[in-house]
């Protein structure tokens, strides 16, 4: 029994979750640090670190090191594991309607995103 009750669920857990979520915080520290120095510059310097960071973890899910969170089969869970499916753009994702790719809000995707991840999972792992 998981936290979310939910076997199936996959909370996302991913390549550019983690490397995104790493350069925030250091971001972070650096806007703190410029708070308790009293310094405009390190605090501009916080903020592109800041800014790093969200267009890293965007760059990285675009390359098919980030995923959805949402139900999938749990051999798909591991964070290693490389969503092909981002080629073609992720149903309701805005950070692949933002780089064109994908269906429109609303419509399904030509073919289902977990096909790809599938194909990967038997090449790479088995």
């Amino acid at each position: 029994m998981f936290i979310h009750g939910d076997d199936e669920y996959d909370l996302g857990h991913t390549v550019a979750g983690w490397t995104g979520v790493g350069i925030a915080v250091l971001g972070s520290g650096l806007c703190g640090l410029a708070m308790i120095k009293g310094s405009g510059l390190l605090a501009l310097g916080g903020a592109a670190v800041l800014a790093l960071a969200v267009l890293t973890t965007w760059m990285l899910h675009l390359a098919g090191w980030g995923k959805p969170s949402g139900p999938r089969p749990a051999a798909q869970w591991d964070w290693r594991v490389r969503d092909l499916a981002a080629r073609g753009g992720h149903t309701d994702c805005l950070g692949c309607r933002l780089a064109g790719r994908g269906a429109p809000r609303g419509q399904a995707a030509d073919r289902p995103e977990g096909a790809a991840v599938a194909s990967v999972l038997s090449a790479d792992h088995g």
